[in-house]
C-alpha cells in the first residue's frame, strides 16, 4: 500500500537518510525512535507536509512524491490535538466532509456514526474549551476520519496523556485499524509497539536501522542502539575465536557456547542465566567470574543486580539468591544455554 524508496531530507544539522520501507494494507506499523531522530519529519513527509530532497513514495501504487497534501487523503493526527477551538466537536468533526461539499445528511449521518466509533456523541455540542486530552484527541482522530483515508497517521497521539486515558486511546486504535485502517503511529515508547503494532520500524539519527515484526525487533536486535533503545540487556558484539568460545568486542571476556559462532553475530545474555556463589566454584563449565556489584534494581516485580565482570551485566534474582544484596562481591557462572546468537543481517 505505501512503500518509502530512499527518501532523504536535509534540515538544517538534520537528514534523513535514504529512508526505505514498506506498509502493507491493514498493518499498524509503529515507527520509534528518540526525540530529533527524525520520526515526525518522515510522518510529515509521507503527509506531504514537507517534500524530500530525494527519493519516492508510492502509495496506492501511484508515485505521491511530489503530490499536494490535499490530494493524498493522508491525515496526520498531532501530539496535542489540533482541533479548532471556535467550532464545537460536531463542527469539528463535519469540517473536512463540509469541505469536500458532501449533502447536510450525509454529513450529519458520517458525524453521528464517528462520533459513536470515538466515543464523543455525548459533547457533540460542546466546544473543546474544557474537554480533556484524551477527548480532544477523539474528537481529532474522528475528524480525521471523516473523509475514510486509507492510511492515518498519528504523531505520538498517546504520550500527554495519563495511564487510564491511554489505555482507552489504545483501544480505539486497535479497533480503529481493526475496522480496516492503515495506520502509521510514530513513538519513543516501545510498550506501544507491543500492544498495539504488527510491524515496527526504529529509526536513529535519521537513519533506519531495522524493520520487522515486535518480537523480530525485541527478541533479535540487530544493532547495540536497537537492543538498548528496546531495553533488551546483556547486549554485546562479539569476535570468534575458535568454534566453542567466543571474546566479546572491547573487553578480555571469554565465554563459551554450546553453539558456534562467527565474526558477524551479536550475543545476548538472557537475565535468567546466572547462577551466584559466596566463594569460587569448582564447575565442569568454564563461565565463571568475580563479579562487582554496582546497582541493584528494585520493583514490584523484580529484583535485578548490575554487575561488573569487565562488562556491565544485568541480572534477574530470584528467592534463592537474594544473598547477593549484601555483597560487594560475588562469584557468577553463565550459563552456556543463556548465551544467544543473532546473526547481523
Amino acid at each position: 500500500m505505501l512503500e518509502l524508496k530512499n527518501i532523504s531530507k536535509q534540515l538544517g544539522d538534520f537528514k534523513l537518510n535514504n529512508v526505505s520501507f514498506r506498509v502493507e494494507e491493514s498493518d499498524y506499523f509503529m515507527l520509534m525512535g528518540m526525540s530529533g531522530s527524525g520520526k515526525t519529519v518522515l510522518l510529515e513527509t509521507i503527509a506531504g507536509l514537507i517534500n524530500p530532497d530525494k527519493g519516492e513514495i508510492i502509495f496506492k501504487n501511484k508515485n505521491i512524491t511530489n503530490e499536494k497534501i490535499q490530494k493524498r487523503n493522508i491525515p496526520i493526527v498531532f501530539q496535542n490535538a489540533s482541533v479548532f477551538p471556535h467550532l464545537t466537536v460536531y463542527q469539528n468533526i463535519a469540517y473536512p466532509l463540509q469541505s469536500k461539499k458532501n449533502p447536510v445528511e450525509t454529513i450529519k449521518k458520517k458525524v453521528t456514526e464517528l462520533a459513536e466509533i470515538t466515543a464523543v456523541a455525548s459533547f457533540l455540542k460542546r466546544k473543546p474549551k474544557g474537554l480533556s486530552g484524551g477527548e480532544l484527541q477523539r474528537v481529532a482522530l474522528a475528524r480525521a476520519l471523516a473523509l475514510e483515508p486509507d492510511l492515518l497517521l498519528l504523531d505520538e497521539p498517546l504520550s500527554s496523556l495519563d495511564a487510564l486515558l491511554r489505555s482507552d486511546l489504545r483501544s480505539l486504535l486497535r479497533k480503529i485499524n481493526k475496522m480496516g485502517t492503515t495506520i502509521v503511529h510514530v513513538t519513543h515508547d516501545y510498550n506501544e509497539a507491543i500492544l498495539l503494532a504488527n510491524k515496527v520500524g526504529v529509526i536513529e539519527k535519521g537513519s533506519l536501522q531495522q524493520v520487522g515484526t515486535p518480537e523480530e525487533v525485541f527478541m533479535y536486535p540487530q544493532s547495540e542502539f536497537v537492543a538498548g533503545f528496546v531495553g533488551v540487556h546483556n547486549f554485546f558484539t562479539i569476535t570468534s575465536i575458535d568454534d566453542s568460545s567466543l571474546k566479546i568486542v572491547n573487553s578480555d571476556i571469554v565465554l563459551f557456547s554450546q553453539q558456534k559462532t562467527n565474526s558477524s553475530q551479536f550475543i545476548s545474555i538472557s537475565q535468567n542465566a546466572f547462577e551466584f556463589f559466596l566463594q569460587k566454584p569448582e564447575l565442569s563449565f568454564k563461565n565463571v567470574f568475580k563479579a562487582k556489584i554496582l546497582e541493584l534494581i528494585t520493583s514490584h516485580k523484580f529484583v535485578r543486580v548490575v554487575l561488573d565482570i569487565g562488562v556491565k551485566l544485568i541480572a534477574e534474582l530470584d528467592s534463592e539468591n537474594m544473598f547477593v544484596i549484601d555483597q560487594d562481591e560475588i562469584w557468577i557462572s553463565i550459563l552456556p544455554d543463556g548465551i544467544r546468537f543473532i546473526d547481523k543481517k
